[in-house]
């Protein structure tokens, strides 16, 4: 009895004591000077830990670019990776807009009753992490076990140029059909259905009516799947082989050979160009116009017809499967021969390989934890400051351009910059180059999460609470933050994940530590000999915790909800 006195008394005094302190905060949150000095240390670190490191690492290199142009070899393979980075994401790009489109307008349109697994089957390449999604394509098309067999052949896609447009295209592809089902869901279909009223056929209505009228989703699904294949690093070292190089391969190479100039001269061009691509989703995207001439009415009425329309369904139904699900989900099968030839008890028990692959998954996980904690407490007030407009309109919108950077910048050649940076400055330590690498890498989903949240938050709401008299940060704990819990918990886990995915960043900044990523890519390239099994179950492991991490995810905000 005296004991539990004793806790229920200190369960009293840290109570009270946890009160005094919300209090103290509560009224010191009410002194303009103390807000302002948040709000500035949270712009102050923005600056000055994520936004200036992605691009100053690059500029204090510069006088190496010169090496590039002293050797013709290098320039040539230097200008061709660049060539075929540009060439490879336009493509693909295109491929993914002309088979995205139709996907996405099944799923909102179509009356099918698998319209919701198809949907969910979209998402599959967003929860595998790029390395393993390489890896699996790799085994989908080029390994003997795949889908080879069918052909005959030892391998039907070997590694290369082909191959990496598959790839890009599978990773690339969900992008595309969220940001169209998206545009749709909210599209009003008053004008299409009076241009079927007044005798345009279906085809014509949605061809001369509704994509013009969504052409701004178009052009930024579209520059966004071409930025996500430029800056992908960790899958397409999986499938790239020996000779083909594009930006982030032949940056990789570069710095396995030492060859600082080539490498600066490449991130440097990536970054640049990356930046010009968000400019063009901001600036430009409106101003496009699609071609809408007239094509024949035969055609049209044709095209237009429930056969033609279930055709069309069906092609692209079978698009995704063959080119986008198959290759994602390979690597499910070679991992279920690692539970039968002993490979899956070794790795339980940490023998051979898997004493260094443990040590590399508690290493990632432990530095997406310090990123996502970093990210919430310097990343919130930011979000404030930009669904709030705290700056005023021209300095908001200008934060709120700049937040995008990290995320357009090539994973690969924003870890260059960052590596060159942080050593610039110093022997800092090498695990806090990777947590403040992977905390730049990530910095843009939180925050963009967030803002949308607090945006959708009435401002009049919380203005009523101070006029009650509660103060600032009375209200955003008991009315705002009751209101965007879910989506603080969202932004976490996509921080978390996509940290524990990175494998780009990592590579250009890591020299003694390896994250679970790195490592697999080692694994998959040969520099550490392991077995198919090894390398198939290593693989799985990844992906399995990535889907465990989102499927939490989903089933605590759809209970809450």
């Amino acid at each position: 009895m005296y004991l539990n006195l004793r806790k229920k008394g200190g369960q009293t005094v840290s109570s009270q004591s946890a009160r005094g302190l919300m209090g103290f905060l509560d009224t010191l949150s009410s002194n303009p000077n103390a807000r302002q000095t948040v709000y500035a240390s949270a712009f102050i670190f923005f600056t000055a830990l994520i936004l200036l490191p992605s691009m100053l690492g690059i500029f204090l290199k510069r006088e190496s670019i010169g090496e590039v142009f002293t050797d013709p070899a290098l320039m040539g393979r230097a200008q061709s990776a660049i060539v075929w980075s540009f060439t490879v994401a336009f493509l693909v790009s295109t491929l993914d807009l002309l088979a995205g489109l139709p996907l996405a307008w099944f799923i909102v349109r179509s009356g099918s009753r698998w319209v919701n697994v198809v949907d969910t089957l979209a998402d599959i390449p967003f929860i595998i992490p790029t390395a393993a999604l390489g890896f699996s394509s790799f085994l989908f098309w080029s390994s003997p076990g795949g889908i080879s067999t069918l052909f005959g052949v030892e391998a039907l896609i070997p590694p290369g140029v082909i191959l990496v447009m598959l790839l890009h295209f599978a990773f690339s592809f969900p992008v595309i059909v969220r940001v169209i089902v998206g545009e749709l869901l909210g599209y009003k279909e008053t004008y299409e259905i009076a241009a079927k009223t007044l005798g345009a056929q279906p085809f014509t209505a949605v061809r001369t009516v509704t994509l013009p009228i969504i052409k701004p989703a178009l052009v930024a699904a579209f520059l966004l799947a071409f930025g996500r294949s430029l800056s992908e690093t960790g899958a397409t070292l999986m499938v790239a082989g020996p000779v083909f190089e594009n930006g982030p391969v032949f940056i990789k190479k570069a710095k396995d050979a030492g060859l600082e100039g080539p490498l600066v001269f490449v991130s440097f061009i990536l970054i640049v160009a990356s930046v010009l691509i968000f400019a063009l989703i901001r600036f430009l995207g409106a101003r496009l116009r699609l071609p809408t001439g007239r094509v024949s009415p035969f055609l049209e009425r044709g095209l237009s017809r429930t056969r033609s329309v279930a055709a069309r369904d069906g092609v692209t139904l079978l698009i995704f499967i063959i080119f986008v699900l198959a290759p994602s989900l390979f690597v499910s099968l070679p991992a279920t021969y690692a539970l039968l030839d002993g490979t899956f008890t070794e790795a339980v028990s940490g023998r051979g390989v898997w004493g260094g692959f443990w040590q590399s998954m508690l290493l990632s996980y432990g530095i997406g934890v310090v990123a996502t904690l970093i990210n919430i407490v310097a990343g919130l007030p930011v979000a404030i400051m930009i669904a709030r407009n705290k700056l005023g309109k021209t300095s908001t919108t200008l934060l709120d351009m700049l937040v995008n950077v990290p995320i357009m910048v090539p994973s690969v050649a924003l870890g260059v910059s960052l590596s060159f940076f942080w050593n610039a400055l110093g022997s800092l330590p090498e695990l806090w180059v990777l947590i403040l690498s992977h905390t730049t890498i990530t910095y843009t989903y939180f925050v963009r999460a967030m803002a949308a949240a607090v945006e959708g938050v009435s401002a009049e709401m919380e203005e009523t609470a101070r006029t009650l008299g509660g103060r600032p940060l009375t209200v955003f704990r008991r009315i705002t933050l009751p209101l965007t819990k879910y989506s603080v918990f969202s932004g976490a886990v996509l921080v978390f994940t996509r940290s524990v995915d990175e494998t780009g960043a990592a590579i250009a900044v890591s020299r003694q530590l390896k994250t679970a990523p790195v490592l697999l890519v080692d694994w998959v390239k040969g520099v550490v000999p392991v077995t198919a099994s090894e390398r198939a179950l290593g693989v799985s492991f990844l992906v399995l915790t990535s889907f465990l991490s989102l499927l939490i995810l989903r089933l605590v905000i759809r209970g809450k909800r």
